[in-house]
């Protein structure tokens, strides 16, 4: 795998507005099921929390979350020039984008319900169309919106979440996976060997988890991301 960091030149491939927080439901008349949203296998097929995993294993260590290494896999960090911190992991393989981040949870509750809710609401009033489907890690949300005027056509974006122990690792997928179902597999096997790591420090729901570019890499910087908005959205 190379450890590619570089500005991102694709406007699907930036981190917009919420890159860095995750805005939970509130109000409306409809109660938002905060049960946990995982598939019954997550504890041995992954993704896994750091304590699931021999410490032997070799693993990009990226701080809230290690990637495990694989060919054709490139990876680069989405930086929050204001704030000067890593936001984000972008992991690109199978022609596809796979966008990570990870979230503090309570411990007996989920976030993702709450979040694909607020998503959803939030790119219909953006003039796209958000479809809930259940794929195999459970609830995700596929959203098509206009593309530029001089692109013509839509696009297309599919988001996955898995709640764990005490977080909520959040995916958007990007590419070909987003519509392709046999890569969006090859994307899913990708996202199933994360490892997040939590820690033991106190953090309030939805706050995003410490990310860190390893010793020796530089990563670029994203200018100006917008104020985090419901739910986080991808670009």
């Amino acid at each position: 795998m190379s450890d590619e960091k570089r500005e991102q030149d694709a406007p699907e491939s930036e981190v917009s507005s919420g890159a860095d927080a995750v805005e939970l439901h509130e109000g409306g008349p409809e109660e938002i099921d905060d049960a946990k949203s995982a598939p019954a296998d997550r504890d041995t097929q992954g993704p896994f929390d750091v304590s699931e995993v021999p410490a032997m294993r070799p693993y990009v260590d990226l701080g809230g979350i290690k990637v495990a290494p694989r060919e054709g896999l490139q990876l680069r960090l989405e930086v929050d020039e204001r704030a000067n911190r890593v936001v984000a992991v972008s992991l690109e393989y199978q022609e596809s984008l796979l966008q990570v981040q990870a979230f503090a949870a309570p411990k007996t509750t989920g976030l993702w319900h709450g979040v694909r809710a607020d998503l959803a609401q939030q790119m219909t009033s953006q003039g796209g169309t958000a479809t809930e489907e259940t794929g195999p890690l459970g609830p995700e949300l596929f959203v098509e919106t206009p593309a530029a005027a001089d692109q013509g056509g839509a696009r297309q974006v599919r988001f996955i979440a898995v709640d764990g122990p005490r977080w909520m690792l959040r995916g958007v997928i990007m590419g070909k996976a987003a519509t392709d179902a046999a890569v969006r597999e090859r994307v899913l096997d990708l996202f199933r060997e994360l490892v997040v790591v939590r820690g033991d420090q106190p953090m309030p729901p939805s706050e995003l988890l410490p990310l860190r570019v390893p010793e020796g890499v530089q990563a670029q910087r994203q200018p100006n991301p917008g104020q985090a908005q419901g739910g986080a959205q991808p670009a």
